[in-house]
């Protein structure tokens, strides 16, 4: 795989757990497949640039998990991401389905070498707590992250995963440009969210799922 981390610093070799714990699917070097949207990534205020950093990784013999493969289920994504990111829930419904999800949806990212899923951007986020909160469905939520595929993240969790990557080059990334970029898209997925066509009351709801007793592997969309 050739992979992309946009980043202030050139990175020749990451650190192996050098990363935050409360990042989305924990400790890991977390890249993209598309150099375009690691020079977003790279570029975090409209005053400083960065770099896309660009490396191949070695798959062969390392264990992969794609949350966005058909085997899983959103609610599989949505379970790790409330496992490792820290935020304010301010309703007891919300408090009730991170323990439910996290407790019946789980997967144990610390098993695999390499974990492929959607990154929890501004956007991305606000629909997973719009979920949580009972706001949302499931099937809206799941429409949510197909909005963007180039919001998929490859996250190198283990130290043989780390050992499997082989630095390239790195590309200057303006701020100029891909900051504009990056509220750009984050603003599309936003307004396509809310003009989306799925019928806002129907579907299943987080209490349903909780009120169905519903676990990993039960029919959920």
């Amino acid at each position: 795989m050739i992979l992309y981390h946009g980043s202030a610093n050139i990175i020749e070799q990451p650190i192996y757990h050098g990363g935050k714990e409360n990042n989305d699917y924990g400790f890991g070097f977390y890249c993209t497949e598309n150099a375009d949207l690691a020079k977003e990534w790279a570029c975090t205020n409209n005053e400083t640039n960065g770099y896309a950093n660009k490396y191949e990784l070695d798959v062969s013999g390392l264990t992969v998990l794609d949350l966005t493969d058909d085997a899983y289920s959103v609610l599989n994504w949505m379970a790790v991401l409330l496992k490792f990111r820290k935020f304010d829930i301010d309703s007891e419904i919300a408090k009730e389905a991170k323990q439910y999800l996290v407790r019946h949806f789980y997967i144990d990212v610390s098993k695999y070498d390499v974990v492929i899923g959607y990154r929890a951007d501004d956007s991305y986020f606000k629909f997973a707590r719009d979920f949580i909160s009972n706001t949302i469905s499931v099937q809206k939520l799941a429409e949510a992250m197909a909005l963007g595929k180039l919001g998929k993240q490859v996250v190198l969790i283990s130290e043989r995963a780390h050992m499997a990557l082989q630095y390239l080059s790195s590309e200057a990334a303006d701020h100029k440009i891909y900051y504009t970029k990056r509220i750009a898209r984050d603003q599309q997925a936003r307004e396509t969210y809310r003009n989306s066509h799925t019928d806002a009351l129907s579907g299943l709801f987080v209490r349903d799922i909780i009120n169905k007793g519903l676990k990993n592997g039960d029919k959920i969309i």
